[in-house]
């Protein structure tokens, strides 16, 4: 089925250990993607029983190398330095159509060399939310980790109550983390580092490797990376939830779904984690956070950049500093986009501003707004979805003598190409794992078929659009663990 070519176990085994998958009673596939295993050149079995078997971990395939990897990381600014894949099993790689290497992972397989006392099993729940926001998120062209295939296991995970157990699997670029480096670093292992670093820039940034400096390129192109995802979260108004060091991947992919949201209201404070007190991962907060991360990247890569580290840490804080202006005209420009401007430009920042503060006031659902703000470029009334208040009325004179600027007549098509009619909206996931917990599939597989085509109107699928009503809104997700 898969044609491993695995080089993350080639490393020295500081870096992994092995591991093996949990015998469970019942394996039963509940989703497999097909289209998906497609693009990466699987070759899938007819059988879904046999499907099952391989993905929950019961039939290891030749080639396979069931690892899992060691990292440390900074949970809400407090550094864990052993943390590792305490529910996840790598199978192993592959090198899908497109050229590109692929990890295959399993998550909720069982115990871990690194599972720290937990079971390392994984329930229904938010193996049902990571497969439908990560594909979610694949199609709304944010770069991220992908589902390939969920399997329920015949028995129960054993949290505040008894739930249904299910093996996720995930497909990365890599599962190379900031925590990676840092599980390294703190231990004064540099030699570890070095190899990782080498490691990460053939496998990530191969063009890395011909600057003068290629360390440092490669925390050019890390940081290039993830400014460029934190600012398209934030367009969409999706909020990570737990943007610890060890769920920051150096490829710039989005990964550990746990307990992530997109926000209905708008609101630049928005929390969702129920374990997230202070609001340190806060909608707005999470540009702050990823520079304060990539830094803990800077401090891991200073013997490397430099044998001098005062001259390292210059030139690292340069990038840093010059990494929060690109985060601040990103955002401008992604937003801009978004309500129309054709070639955005720092001056739009005002304009911007006005219409998010606007949307804060009026408590306004963060998606619809934006295609209802679509439907205004071609008339001149204004139609009942917008409060006319003076805020508003500022923000529309200055937006319409933006759009008569452009010479473009499609404005319109363009705003409504970047601006999705359907987000997996908070409401909708919990009633598909609701259902899903009753043997009833239905909900979970129509909202994945309405979210493959997020940016298309599909009247039959209404529903799935409608902000949610007072008695079905969600304050609080949870990580699942």
């Amino acid at each position: 089925m898969f044609n491993f070519d695995n080089t993350y176990a080639q490393l020295p085994e500081k870096f992994f250990a092995s591991a093996s998958a949990l015998t469970i009673p019942k394996p039963r596939l509940l989703k497999f993607n097909h289209e998906f295993a497609e693009q990466l050149g699987v070759q899938t079995l007819d059988s879904s029983d046999e499907l099952a078997s391989i993905f929950s971990g019961q039939t290891i395939l030749k080639g396979s190398q069931p690892i899992a990897l060691a990292y440390a990381g900074h949970q809400f600014g407090h550094f864990v330095p052993k943390l590792g894949d305490g529910r996840a099993i790598l199978l192993g790689e592959i090198v899908g159509r497109n050229k590109q290497r692929y990890d295959i992972q399993l998550k909720g397989a069982g115990r871990t060399p690194f599972s720290r006392g937990g079971d390392g099993r994984c329930p229904l729940g938010p193996a049902i939310r990571e497969y439908i926001i990560s594909e979610a998120m694949y199609a709304l062209g944010v770069p991220t980790t992908r589902a390939l295939a969920l399997v329920t296991t015949g028995d129960f995970v054993h949290r505040n109550s008894a739930l249904p157990g299910a093996v996720f699997t995930r497909v990365a670029s890599s599962h190379i983390r900031i925590g990676t480096f840092e599980y390294f670093a703190l231990q004064g292992d540099n030699e570890a580092v070095k190899i990782l670093a080498d490691y990460a820039i053939d496998r990530h940034y191969p063009q890395a490797k011909s600057d003068a400096n290629p360390y440092l390129a490669f925390f050019k192109e890390v940081i290039c990376a993830q400014t460029t995802l934190i600012t398209k979260w934030m367009s969409l108004g999706f909020i990570h939830g737990v943007m610890n060091t060890d769920n920051t991947s150096i490829s710039g992919e989005t990964i550990d779904y746990g307990p992530c949201a997109f926000m209905d209201e708008f609101n630049f404070q928005q929390v969702f984690s129920s374990i997230d007190y202070h609001g340190r991962y806060s909608y707005s907060n999470q540009a702050a956070i990823i520079l304060w991360n990539l830094s803990r990247l800077g401090d891991c890569l200073v013997p490397l950049v430099d044998s001098d580290s005062k001259k390292a840490i210059t030139v690292l804080e340069e990038e840093l500093s010059a990494a929060h202006n690109k985060i601040e005209s990103n955002f401008v420009m992604e937003i801009a986009a978004k309500i129309g401007i054709e070639r955005p430009e720092m001056k739009d920042e005002t304009l911007v501003t006005t219409w998010l503060q606007y949307l804060q006031t009026q408590k306004y659902d963060y998606t619809l707004s934006f295609r209802e703000l679509a439907t205004l470029v071609s008339t001149k009334s204004v139609n009942r979805f917008f409060e006319k208040t003076s805020q508003f009325n500022d923000f529309l004179d200055m937006w319409r003598i933006r759009i008569k600027e452009q010479t473009t007549d499609d404005t319109q098509e363009k705003m409504n190409n970047v601006n999705p009619v359907f987000i997996p909206r908070n409401h909708q996931v919990e009633r598909a794992i609701t259902q899903a917990i009753n043997n009833d599939f239905s909900v979970f597989e129509e909202l994945n078929q309405v979210l493959q085509n997020p940016y298309k109107e599909q009247s039959e699928f209404s529903l799935y659009k409608q902000a949610p009503q007072a008695n079905e809104k969600i304050t609080a997700t949870f990580c699942g663990t």
